[in-house]
């Protein structure tokens, strides 16, 4: 298969729809976001009878049930989806904004004024709510997108885009102002990272190894972030009833996302009365507990002792790193050191 050629027809009709796109007005651009909204409201047992292909396939396969949830679209999930569009609309419109004006002497004025990039391509891998964000979010910006999800949520995909793609159709939007990739092939994204002449910008969404490869391939603008690994800090001074609502929740609500809480810290002077109480609600939802010395001198044997590398790993899963500090400083120099500056909390 040619698929050199197959990406350069897909970059040609995306080149062709983008300034078309980015001189879209805002009312216009609203109409067909509140359009796709309720098109997904509407279309929501379509989308999960696609999905549960998807998963039915993944079981078979035998992915780990983080991925399985990563991959399985609820209602709740759904639901999300749509108020990302209604949330987009009420977004202000960044294209035009004028960020910076100057008077030359001679009369001469210059205004500095936000423009779309053009064709941004977007890969990423198990969620297929992915898609639905990246649409809204393009197309408010007035960039079009080429999408490549994986395979894994192929199904899903496919039956988003084609729902978005008829309810803006219908508001009258032209063809190619979004673009997925069917062909899920590792060939066609090796093309795709080629695409200079096509693509303006390549953002990778997923785990690690995903951007490390997009990164060491693309010859076109990489926009990344590498890993998930996520804190939370527990004060002296902060409500331990609330404390442990937040802690179960950033752990267990959904354990497989990059804004997971994978390492909990806690502060040396509620250590004694906050552990015991947090980890028996840990340990309920199934989660193993790693811990610093200290933490296993308040927990039990039961607590396997963390290693460096594990403070610096991204679980994806129901694992957590527990690690007492001395101070609110101590905790900002262990999230500085291995943390990924993504996703941080304090309880105070």
């Amino acid at each position: 298969m040619d698929y050199k050629s197959i990406m350069k027809d897909i970059t040609k009709r995306a080149k062709k729809a983008a300034p078309l796109l980015s001189g879209m007005n805002t009312k216009e651009k609203n109409e067909i976001l509140l359009a796709m909204a309720q098109a997904l409201n509407s279309s929501r047992e379509e989308i999960k009878n696609a999905n549960h292909i998807d998963i039915d396939i993944g079981k078979k396969k035998g992915l780990s049930p983080a991925f399985i949830d990563r991959l399985e679209l609820t209602d709740k999930r759904i639901d999300s989806m749509v108020k990302m569009f209604e949330d987009v609309v009420s977004l202000e419109d960044p294209v035009g904004k004028v960020l910076d004006v100057k008077n030359r002497p001679n009369g001469l004025i210059i205004k500095k004024i936000q423009v779309p990039i053009g064709v941004i391509g977007i890969i990423f891998e198990s969620r297929p709510n992915v898609s639905a964000d990246c649409i809204s979010l393009c197309f408010k910006s007035g960039n079009v997108v080429i999408l490549r999800g994986g395979s894994d949520s192929i199904n899903s995909n496919k039956c988003i885009y084609n729902v978005l793609k008829k309810a803006a159709a219908a508001k009258g939007l032209i063809d190619n102002c979004f673009i997925l990739l069917e062909d899920t092939s590792r060939e066609l994204v090796d093309e795709m990272l080629k695409a200079t002449d096509g693509i303006d910008l390549i953002m990778p969404r997923g785990g690690e190894s995903l951007i490390k490869r997009v990164v060491e391939k693309s010859k076109v603008p990489v926009i990344k972030h590498y890993k998930g690994i996520c804190h939370t800090y527990v004060d002296k001074a902060a409500d331990l009833e609330m404390a442990i609502k937040i802690c179960i929740n950033a752990k267990v609500q959904r354990p497989g996302v990059c804004n997971s809480m994978e390492t909990m810290l806690v502060h040396k002077d509620i250590s004694k009365h906050f552990l015991p109480l947090v980890a028996q609600k840990l340990r309920e939802k199934g989660v193993e507990l790693r811990g610093c010395t200290r933490t296993i001198d308040i927990l039990g044997g039961d607590v396997t002792e963390a290693s460096i590398e594990d403070f610096g790993t991204e679980w994806l899963g129901l694992v957590l790193n527990i690690k007492i500090v001395d101070s609110i400083d101590d905790a900002i120099y262990h999230i500085e050191k291995f943390g990924s500056h993504h996703s941080d909390a304090i309880v105070t």
